[in-house]
């Protein structure tokens, strides 16, 4: 009777342990438990932890809590100014209602993938080039949005949508290119254009002090041939002003076999007098003028020689 009592008892607590070993689960931290007894779902939701079921009326299933990331294939779409670029994105998305994320769609991970693709194309079609090229931050906000909407009913809520590359055709680059050089070339010249601008107001500010002073221009004069001697060189360079020439002009006798003409007091009064010369500046060129007589002496000229032949 005892022998017959333990083998019972044996067979109870086998019985109870291999129950227990089927109606365990542990669920980890980052995971929910959803109880499906009998095919219909239980409202309770298991947390983390140790939790048991009924082994043959419940199923126990584990769905994933953390943050999935899934890169959205590239998309080859146009552009609202007809362009052809390719564009790829990835998505950050995470299950917020374990129970919606399995009885509301069937495969949660591929509803969120073809809906990315399908959204960033819809995205490719409604923005410009220049809106995906430098404004990217608008479009990921305008992506998430169009994302966010339907998968909420899923049990999914997106944590961000960024796109990643934009890819151009070889022939938009180079044309991005010449227009990028055409416009740096424009600003050169418009700072070019300026610079001859200024330095052509200041010359001119220089030239009136210069007018009003005439010793400011022998001055001027002398600091260039200064520059000039200083740079070893066998050749001196003596600038003459125009005005000088005008003068000498004006004060040469006219040649023979040809009229004089006289001119009447309105054109005398109508032409313009040139300016005076500064007497320092006269007489520094005379002196300049000596000092090379000077040094290359008068040039004289071999006079014709008496004719022997007899006439």
């Amino acid at each position: 009777m005892i022998e017959e009592l333990l083998m019972a008892a044996a067979g109870a607590a086998a019985a109870c342990a291999v129950y227990a070993g089927a109606a365990a689960r542990v669920v980890k931290q980052y995971e929910r438990g959803v109880v499906f007894r009998f095919g219909r779902l239980r409202d309770e939701v298991r947390p983390p932890g140790f939790t048991m079921i009924v082994p043959i009326a419940e199923r126990l299933h584990k769905v994933n809590m953390q943050i999935v990331t899934m890169p959205v294939p590239a998309q080859e779409g146009i552009t609202r100014d007809n362009v052809t670029v390719r564009v790829d994105a990835v998505v950050y998305f995470k299950v917020v209602d374990a129970a919606d994320a399995l009885v509301a769609v069937e495969d949660y991970r591929f509803a969120v993938s073809q809906m990315s693709q399908t959204s960033l194309r819809s995205i490719i079609g409604k923005s410009d080039l220049d809106d995906l090229l430098s404004n990217r931050e608008k479009l990921n906000q305008g992506l998430e949005l169009m994302l966010d909407s339907p998968a909420m009913g899923w049990g999914v809520a997106i944590d961000r949508v960024e796109i990643k590359d934009v890819s151009l055709p070889e022939t938009m680059k180079r044309s991005m290119a010449r227009q990028a050089e055409a416009d740096r070339e424009r600003r050169a010249r418009v700072i070019n254009a300026d610079a001859e601008l200024q330095a052509s107001k200041k010359l001119a500010e220089a030239a009136g002090v210069m007018s009003a002073q005439p010793a400011a221009l022998q001055l001027r004069l002398l600091q260039t041939v200064m520059a000039v001697s200083a740079e070893k060189n066998s050749t001196l360079v003596l600038p003459i002003p125009v005005e000088l020439l005008r003068f000498l002009e004006r004060a040469a006798p006219a040649p023979a076999g040809t009229e004089a003409v006289t001119a009447s007091p309105e054109q005398v009064a109508a032409e313009p007098v040139p300016p005076l010369l500064g007497e320092a500046y006269l007489k520094g060129l005379g002196d300049a003028a000596e000092a090379v007589e000077d040094l290359t002496g008068a040039s004289v000229e071999p006079s014709p020689q008496a004719d022997d032949t007899p006439a």
